[in-house]
């Protein structure tokens, strides 16, 4: 019988779906360390990242690592490559929860929602609207157009947005364009949205020059991570107000230190990396994930969400 460990969190969303697993259900990593080395499955996620990536190098006989968290770069990515473990992550789980919070962070900016409660907060009647922007028919770049991003447009075509996409393989409608034409076009947009994972490739990739290259009115949306932008150069473009604000669900480090100077950065919303967690269906999506990727992991079937070791996600 295939052995595998699994978060007890998970244990009543899938108990009864997993006939012909020998499942051990942990409750700590220590736990989990003990037993990493016998199981074929394994699902070690945790919000103890290196513990996580302790266990995950301990366990030497798993074939097939799943994980509710989008990016991999937490995880010990040269020894499963080794191994030939077959990785399936949460690309796409929390998708509508975090475009969700897109067109919040969009909306909150555009009339400035941070100003208006704190008109509330001292109790002032304003009379004049802090923000007068609209979302309808703005123009949008979303880069990286996976699953979120995907999403992201679908829920923001509600507001009619002018969406152009960037992905590794341009469509000929010409909505999405590639990896290399963006930057050219960053003038066009009143909204940037960094949806891509987090690689070498993507390390800084909105810097002094990309923020140059914005609008002065043009807002910056982060839902990936933190590393993909030069946070000094951020802190400095929104100082000198060459871009109109950022809404950051993700930065550099995580938590941000108290004294950071991005906490009091003009026209900023921090947001503390929620967007994931702000759901009540996370778990019960990865759960039935899980249960159809072992039908298809049994079967020999192409699996949900197998991330690509090579390309970091």
């Amino acid at each position: 019988m295939t052995k595998a460990a699994i978060a007890s969190l998970i244990r009543p969303l899938v108990e009864g779906q997993l006939d012909g697993l020998d499942v051990t259900w942990f409750d700590s990593g220590d736990q989990a360390l003990e037993i990493a080395d016998t199981v074929e499955i394994g699902w070690f996620d945790m919000y103890d990242k290196p513990k996580m990536g302790e266990i995950i190098s301990a366990a030497t006989n798993l074939k097939w690592l799943n994980s509710i968290y989008a990016g991999i770069e937490h995880f010990p990515v040269d020894a499963l490559r080794e191994r030939g473990t077959i990785v399936t992550n949460g690309t796409g789980i929390n998708a509508i929860p975090i475009a969700e919070y897109v067109v919040m962070g969009m909306l909150a900016a555009s009339k400035r929602v941070d100003k208006l409660l704190d008109s509330q907060a001292k109790k002032e009647w304003l009379n004049g609207p802090p923000g007068n922007s609209e979302l309808f028919e703005s123009k949008v770049l979303i880069i990286g157009y996976g699953a979120i991003g995907q999403q992201v447009a679908k829920t923001l075509s509600g507001f009619n947005a002018d969406i152009t996409a960037v992905r590794r393989t341009p469509v000929s409608d010409g909505s999405a364009i590639g990896p290399d034409d963006w930057r050219s076009r960053l003038g066009e947009f009143d909204w940037v949205i960094l949806a891509a994972p987090a690689t070498d490739e993507t390390q800084h990739m909105i810097g002094t020059a990309e923020l140059a290259a914005m609008k002065d009115s043009a807002w910056l949306v982060n839902i990936a991570r933190g590393s993909l932008v030069d946070q000094p150069a951020l802190i400095s473009a929104l100082e000198a107000k060459t871009i109109g604000g950022a809404f950051l669900d993700t930065v550099t480090p995580e938590p941000l230190p108290s004294d950071d100077p991005l906490w009091t950065a003009p026209n900023i919303f921090i947001t503390s990396h929620m967007s994931g967690n702000a759901t009540t269906r996370m778990f019960e999506r990865a759960g039935q994930r899980f249960v159809e990727n072992l039908k298809r992991y049994r079967s020999g079937e192409p699996m949900i969400s197998v991330a690509d070791l090579n390309l970091g996600y």
